[in-house]
């Protein structure tokens, strides 16, 4: 008699799946009216009501934490990686002057563990909260096979809105603006594959203390988001554009926002080079140019404003701890970031 098989026998237990997803309903209640119905419709329904908005865009973005996940869900960070994924979508889209509403998630395992994903998705909840958003829906997928069991992958989608007559969008970005470094706390969630081979080749970087922390600590820290200390300052005359600096660092970021006729010109040696970093290009002998292309090194969002300005915006922004301070100016060019000096490395 041939053996029967079953869906669970094949790695998938929908029973399982029916009763965790039943227990989220629990921790992703939000009190926002504009959601319309429960967790575990086939769908989310978010009625487009946004008050004080006049005319309203809808500014979208998907997202995920790159490989720093792997090393979250290896080390039991799962709270800070969950911060860490929105985090990046609310930087992402705030940079044009956005509200975060609403988030949707997805999460693929190789095995469906309950309590973890119960984790997840409470921590995504309550990051989403602390940005004055909600989580409204997602998908879970068990996917024996592609991952293996305690492997996850995590990525998002984000709705913000703006006026349409407030979007920032660097378009009044002109030659002698001044450009703004915000400082980050870390690699936020860029530069991991490079992260892991050091820690695979010289795993002796593991055993440095940086700032009173350890190396795991100082990298897994969660991405900084920016939304509560900048949206008092969206609709300053003064800001003219605003950059999340994500994977190409400064260059490969602060570029997609100059308008035609404008280079952006950094002065290297301005830059507070994290020592988080530091330890990374010591121990991974990484170039400097590849370090600056890679990473952040300190820098988490760029500003770009009128000179009369600067002062307000850095006093604003130190009050809600973020260091802030000039590191260039925009000057005629082809829309590129050129570089000038040096940057500043401890001893190597």
């Amino acid at each position: 008699m041939e053996k029967k098989r079953t869906y669970t026998d094949a790695g998938v237990d929908i029973r399982n799946a029916d009763q965790t997803k039943a227990e989220l309903k629990h921790v992703m209640a939000t009190g926002d009216p504009r959601v319309m119905n429960k967790p575990g419709a086939f769908a989310s329904l978010f009625a487009a009501d946004f008050a004080g908005i006049d005319n309203p865009v809808l500014v979208l973005k998907a997202e995920e934490p790159g490989s720093k996940q792997l090393l979250a869900f290896q080390h039991g960070r799962i709270e800070q990686i969950c911060r860490d994924l929105i985090h990046h979508l609310v930087n992402d889209i705030i940079v044009m002057g956005a509200k975060p509403e609403v988030v949707l998630d997805t999460i693929l395992c190789g095995k469906l563990e309950r309590e973890t994903v119960v984790d997840i998705v409470k921590h995504l909840s309550q990051a989403c909260r602390e940005q004055d958003c909600s989580l409204i829906g997602g998908e879970t997928s068990e996917q024996p096979g592609l991952l293996s069991e305690g492997h996850y992958m995590l990525n998002a989608s984000i709705l913000g809105v703006v006026d349409r007559n407030k979007i920032i969008d660097g378009s009044r970005i002109r030659q002698g603006d001044k450009v703004l470094a915000i400082a980050s706390n870390g690699p936020h969630t860029n530069g991991y594959s490079l992260v892991r081979k050091i820690m695979e080749e010289s795993p002796e970087i593991v055993d440095q203390t940086i700032d009173g922390e350890s190396f795991l600590d100082a990298i897994l820290r969660p991405h900084t988001c920016y939304y509560r200390p900048l949206k008092e300052l969206f609709e300053m005359p003064e800001l003219h554009g605003l950059a999340h600096i994500t994977g190409g660092g400064i260059a490969g970021n602060l570029n997609r926002i100059l308008p035609q006729g404008t280079n952006a010109r950094i002065d290297c040696s301005t830059i507070d080079i994290l020592p988080v970093f530091n330890a990374i290009y010591t121990f991974g002998q990484v170039p400097p140019e590849d370090m600056l292309q890679t990473f952040n090194l300190g820098v988490g969002m760029t500003v770009v404003a009128d000179p009369a300005g600067v002062q307000l915006i850095i006093e604003h922004l130190r009050k809600h701890g973020c260091p802030a301070y000039e590191i260039g100016e925009i000057v005629k060019g082809d829309q590129v970031v050129e570089f000038i000096g040096q940057l500043q490395w401890y001893n190597r």
